[in-house]
C-alpha cells in the first residue's frame, strides 16, 4: 500500500485540479466520505448526537460537508468552531438547515455537548499543523474538553478526518494534546506518520477514500507500507530437485568473549529462511561454546585478539573464502575495538569484489564504518545496513532525537549517503534504498526489544541475500516476517518476556501460513 509524505500529497492534490477535478469536488468527496464512515461506524444516525470540531481549513471544510450529510440522514449534528469560519457556500449550507454552529465566540458554551455525544468529528486540524498546541488557546481547549468526553463513564467514539489533530502526517510525532481516534478517514492515500511511532498509536482504525487523485500521480509515490500480499509474491521459491547450493551459503563474521552468542543466533535464522549452509569465523576460543546450539553450522575459526574479538588481520585470513559464499554478515558480537575498525576497512572491498557486495553490516560493524573517513565509499552498493536509532546517529553524525524525529528522512538521507539499501530498526521499521524507495513495517511489538532479536533480523536478511532476493527486497521482507513473528508470539507472551531464539524456532511456521495464504 502506498503512502505520501504532507509534500508529496500535496502534489498528488495539484495534479488532480490539473486534470479538472477542482478543490470544492475534493473536499465534496471527503467530506461525504468521512460522514459514510461515521455512520457505518455508529450503525444508526436517526436521534444520535454527533459534535464536529471543524477547524479554520480544508480540514474543517471537510467537517462541515459531514455535518450537513449526517444531519440530511437524520443525526442531530452540533458544529464547534473553536477558531471560527469564514462565510462561504459549507457554511451555508449549513445554516440554511439551521444546524448550530458554535464559532469562536461562543464554541466554548457548546463543548459541555461532548459529553453526551454518541460521536466526535475531528476535523480542527490536519497536514498542515506547524507548531505545538497549548490548552490557552480555542483549539486546543476543545481538544482538552474532548479527552475529558473520552474519560467519562460513556465516552464519544471518536472519528479523525484526514488524521487526528496534532499528529505529525510525515514524521509521526504527537502533540501532548492530541486526542485518539477509534477511526481515521484519511484521503488519496495513507500518510507516512501515521505508520510512524508514536502516529500509530493514535489514529485507530485507518479507512482509506478516493477524493479524485489522478491514480497516476498515487503510482508515482514513492513510499510503502509492507503487506502480507507482498511478502507472499516476494518469498523465493523452493524448487524440489534443489540443494543446500542452490538456496546459498551465507558467511558470518563476529562474536567476542563478550558477546559469543550473536552469531550463532545470525546463523539459525539464516537457516530458518532457507540458507542451504551457514559457516562462522569467529574467534577459535569461543567456538567451543556456542557450536552446540548451532551444530548445523560449520567455523573458520580464527586466531583471537587481545580482547577476546577478531583481530584486522582476520580480513586478510578471510579474504579467499568469500568467493566461497553467495552472502555474508558483518558485525553481530564483534565488539567495538580498534581492531574492529581495520576489520571493516579490509573485509568490505573483498564482499564488493567477491560476492557483489550482497552482506548485511550490522551491529558494531556498523559503529566502526561511522568511524571510518572513506566508510562511505568502501560500502558495498549491494550492502544493507542494519542500524537501531543509536548506530543510524552515528552514521549520519547526528542525534538520536533527529533520527527518531524523522525515521523515514534519516533512512532515505544513509541510503544515499552510503549508497546502499538501509534498515532502521524499531517500532515500525523503516527500509530505504539508494534510489528514494521506502518501505516501512506495518508492526509496532515491544515484544521485539530484547536482546539478540536484532542478530535474528541480520542472519534473515543474509539467508534471503543468499537466495538470490535483491538488498531492497531481502531486508523488506526480513522486516515484514520478524515482525509477523513477534505479532504471532505477543498472542503467546503478551508484551514481555521473548528470547531471541524463539523468533528462529516460530520462524518456518509463519512463512509456511504466508505462502499458504
Amino acid at each position: 500500500m502506498k503512502l505520501v509524505t504532507v509534500e508529496e500529497m500535496r502534489a498528488m492534490e495539484l495534479a488532480a485540479v490539473e486534470a479538472g477535478v477542482s478543490e470544492e469536488q475534493m473536499m465534496e468527496e471527503a467530506g461525504l466520505a468521512a460522514a459514510q464512515e461515521a455512520w457505518m461506524l455508529l450503525g444508526t444516525l436517526e436521534g444520535r448526537e454527533i459534535v464536529v470540531l471543524a477547524g479554520p481549513g480544508n480540514n474543517g471544510g471537510d467537517g462541515l460537508v459531514a455535518a450537513r450529510h449526517l444531519h440530511d440522514w437524520g443525526a442531530e449534528v452540533t458544529v464547534v468552531a473553536p477558531r471560527g469560519r469564514r462565510d462561504d457556500s459549507n457554511l451555508a449550507e449549513l445554516k440554511s438547515r439551521q444546524i448550530n454552529v458554535a464559532q469562536k465566540d461562543n464554541f466554548g458554551e457548546a463543548l459541555p455537548l461532548l459529553t453526551t455525544a454518541d460521536l466526535v468529528l475531528d476535523g480542527l486540524l490536519g497536514v498542515g499543523k506547524k507548531r505545538p498546541l497549548t490548552e490557552d488557546e480555542p483549539i486546543g481547549e476543545a481538544l482538552v474538553a474532548l479527552e475529558n468526553a473520552r474519560s467519562s463513564a460513556h465516552p464519544p467514539k471518536v472519528l479523525a478526518i484526514d488524521l487526528p489533530t496534532g499528529l505529525d502526517a510525515d514524521g509521526g510525532g504527537v502533540d501532548s494534546l492530541t486526542v485518539a481516534a477509534d477511526l481515521t478517514v484519511t484521503f488519496g492515500l495513507p500518510k507516512v506518520g501515521m505508520y510512524q511511532a508514536m502516529g500509530s498509536g493514535v489514529v485507530g482504525r485507518v479507512q482509506v477514500v478516493d477524493i479524485g487523485i489522478p491514480q497516476v500521480a498515487m503510482e508515482e509515490a514513492l513510499l510503502e507500507l509492507i503487506t502480507s500480499r507482498w511478502a507472499h509474491e516476494t518469498l523465493p521459491e523452493r524448487p524440489e530437485d534443489g540443494n543446500k547450493g542452490t538456496f546459498g551459503k551465507v558467511l558470518v563474521v563476529g562474536g567476542c568473549m563478550r558477546y559469543r552468542g550473536a552469531p550463532a543466533l545470525v546463523a539459525k535464522a539464516a537457516y530458518r529462511t532457507g540458507a542451504g549452509l551457514v559457516t562462522i569465523a569467529c574467534p577459535e576460543p569461543i567456538i567451543a561454546s556456542i557450536a552446540p546450539i548451532t551444530a548445523e553450522t560449520t567455523w573458520l575459526p580464527q586466531e583471537a585478539a587481545k580482547d577476546g574479538g577478531l583481530q584486522g588481520k582476520a580480513a586478510l585470513e578471510l579474504r579467499p573464502e568469500w568467493a566461497s559464499f553467495d552472502a555474508g554478515v558483518v558485525g553481530p558480537g564483534l565488539g567495538h575495538t580498534g581492531e574492529t575498525r581495520s576489520l571493516i576497512w579490509a573485509l568490505l572491498p573483498d564482499a564488493a569484489q567477491d560476492i557483489a557486495g550482497r552482506i548485511v553490516i550490522d551491529a558494531d560493524a556498523l559503529n566502526g564504518l561511522a568511524e571510518l573517513e572513506d566508510g562511505a565509499e568502501r560500502t558495498p552498493a549491494g550492502a544493507v545496513l542494519t542500524p537501531h536509532p543509536g548506530e543510524m546517529a552515528r552514521l549520519l553524525k547526528s542525534t538520536v532525537e533527529d533520527v527518531q524525529a524523522n525515521r523515514v528522512g534519516a533512512a532515505r538521507e544513509a541510503s544515499r549517503r552510503y549508497g546502499c539499501t538501509v534498515v532502521l530498526k524499531g517500532a515500525h521499521s523503516v527500509v530505504a534504498n539508494a534510489e528514494g524507495q521506502v518501505r516501512i513495517s506495518p508492526f509496532a511489538n515491544p515484544l521485539l526489544a530484547t536482546a539478540g532479536s536484532g542478530d535474528v533480523l541480520a542472519g534473515m536478511i543474509a539467508g534471503y541475500l543468499g537466495q538470490g532476493l535483491d538488498a531492497f527486497d531481502a531486508g523488506t521482507l526480513s522486516v515484514y516476517l520478524h515482525a509477523a513473528v513477534g505479532e504471532a508470539l505477543r498472542l503467546d507472551y503478551g508484551e514481555s518476556g521473548l528470547l531471541a531464539g524463539e523468533l528462529t524456532a516460530r520462524l518456518p511456521k509463519v512463512i509456511r501460513e504466508i505462502v499458504e495464504a
